[in-house]
């Protein structure tokens, strides 16, 4: 691949944020861990405790100021993470979005990488009317499903949501998840593009795991480009491998 995964998804500057389902985390620390210069990683809802990347200061507090404050006082710090403190084993609680604009642009920060909402661990997902949660100043947006999705059953063990999936991509609860209900996901106004105007916005699908699954993908891919005419990319991916994550870019 001539570009990188921080070119491909318009990632290399600004406030970025990742929505959706099936690799989000993953996303975003391949991200923060890849990027040559100063860059933050957060959350603005709940999240898992942040991964233990080289180099990465990791700042909870619960007060804003006091967490504000800690991030000031490493400017040397090429990498830090922030958030604040929970009762849930495991979990830290996220920031304001008022908190994430402050730091980024008082941090020196070349990047902000943001989880924005959450999936409870399925492969695809639609948003809840009060998600996702993007600060006004996000400049990309990243739209993240899962091609294991593709061909389960619609349920609660695969899918986050199902009323609201149901609603944007059409599918009925007898139904197996298509590449089109995938598509139709991404490129819908109330799907992975909710709160997209405006910004840049990238679809990835992960869990490209195998030549079955990546075809699978590409109809998805196909579908969306066709449904959604200010995507320009979609971004196949196996996250899982961080020394070659990008599998194929299908490309209007």
């Amino acid at each position: 691949m001539t570009e990188s995964l921080l070119e491909l998804l318009e990632a290399e500057s600004g406030i970025v944020c990742a929505v959706g389902a099936g690799g989000k985390k993953t996303v975003l620390n391949l991200l923060c861990a890849h990027h040559p210069g100063r860059v933050a990683l957060t959350a603005s809802v709940g999240t898992t405790r942040f991964p233990p990347l080289p180099g990465l200061e990791v700042v909870v507090e619960e007060d804003e100021q006091a967490l504000t404050d800690r991030i000031r006082q490493a400017p040397g710090t090429a990498k830090v993470a922030y958030a604040r403190p929970t009762d849930k084993p495991g979990r830290l609680g996220g920031v304001s979005m008022q908190l994430i604009e402050r730091v980024h642009a008082e941090g020196g920060f070349a990047a902000s990488y943001v989880k924005a909402d959450g999936a409870r661990m399925r492969w695809i997902k639609a948003p809840a009317p009060d998600e996702p949660v993007i600060p006004p100043a996000c400049t990309t947006l990243i739209g993240v499903v899962s091609a294991r999705a593709i061909g389960q059953p619609f349920d609660e063990r695969v899918a986050h949501r199902l009323e609201r999936l149901s609603r944007v991509t059409d599918i009925a609860r007898t139904e197996p998840i298509s590449p089109s209900h995938v598509g139709r996901l991404i490129a819908h106004p109330e799907g992975l593009m909710k709160r997209a105007e405006g910004r840049a916005m990238v679809a990835v699908i992960n869990m490209v795991d195998d030549a079955v699954r990546e075809v699978l993908a590409r109809e998805a891919a196909e579908a969306a480009l066709d449904l959604a005419p200010r995507l320009n990319r979609v971004v196949l991916a196996r996250l899982n491998h961080p020394e070659a994550p990008v599998v194929a870019v299908i490309r209007r």
